[in-house]
């Protein structure tokens, strides 16, 4: 397994090696002692979650509030998916910057989200499957979402026609967001 920092502290790319012939391919996509090892600190899983989405979903930016925190491990098992993380946090020196990387069902990738980051993605192709390996439950009362399409943070989506849930379509800004947390 290889593991690539990205640009924004506390998110990282596991390339895993896939082995592939006529019946299919196998992956490894997650090892809690290589994550260990890398990343200094435990990955407990306390839930696992798996969303599909049709083409042009966009779902996010969504982070947990929950004591603990929670951070994520994001797999697409089917599809394709440009995977975004948004750095929140106002005392980061990368706060309102995003990074982007598209994980491909049965390229072996995975991203690490580390908790007080924010996740969005949008699917490329129909039938997109995501799975989420979570250090936290989800709790909804600690769930918080911002806008995707907010010109502060100015994602630079793909040209695809784009489908939000109500809730994300509602989602402030986050200046709105930081302002009412006051």
């Amino acid at each position: 397994m290889s593991i690539t920092p990205l640009p924004i502290e506390g998110s990282y790319l596991f390339q895993s090696p896939t082995h592939e012939d006529e019946r299919g391919y196998s992956v490894e996509w997650f090892k809690s002692a290589t994550v260990k090892e890398f990343l200094s600190r435990e990955f407990t899983v306390a839930q696992a979650s798996l969303s599909k989405s049709k083409q042009g979903v966009l779902r996010g930016i969504h982070f947990s509030l929950a004591p603990l925190g929670q951070a994520k491990w994001v797999t697409c098992v089917t599809g394709a998916i440009l995977d975004v993380v948004v750095d929140i946090r106002p005392n980061s020196p990368t706060f309102k910057c995003w990074d982007a990387h598209e994980l491909r069902a049965g390229d072996g990738t995975s991203m690490f989200i580390t908790e007080g980051l924010g996740h969005a993605y949008l699917a490329l192709e129909e039938n997109t499957t995501v799975t989420y390996l979570l250090s936290s439950i989800y709790l909804p009362k600690f769930e918080r979402v911002i806008d995707p399409l907010d010109p502060d943070i100015a994602i630079a989506w793909p040209d695809i026609r784009i489908f939000l849930s109500e809730r994300d379509a509602s989602a402030p800004s986050l200046r709105t967001f930081l302002n009412s947390s006051d």
